[in-house]
């Protein structure tokens, strides 16, 4: 899952969005590791792939007592 997919402009499908159980049934369909891969790849569209890596950051820090 290194490189994001091709996002393809031509294909639009304009539904309402009252209308919710076409996609539920598209997603039910899906194994749950599609669905975390749909997940992961949304994500680094989104924040890019520089912030893979970049997000976590440690706050904690372990200290002896005297």
């Amino acid at each position: 899952m290194d490189d994001l997919p091709s996002l393809d402009k031509r294909i639009v499908k304009v539904t309402s969005l009252d209308d919710l159980e076409e996609e539920k049934e598209y997603w039910i369909s899906k194994t749950p590791v599609e669905r975390i891969e749909a997940v992961e790849i949304n994500r680094r569209m989104i924040y890019g792939e520089d912030r893979v890596t970049s997000r976590l950051q440690r706050f904690f820090e372990t200290s002896e007592l005297a």
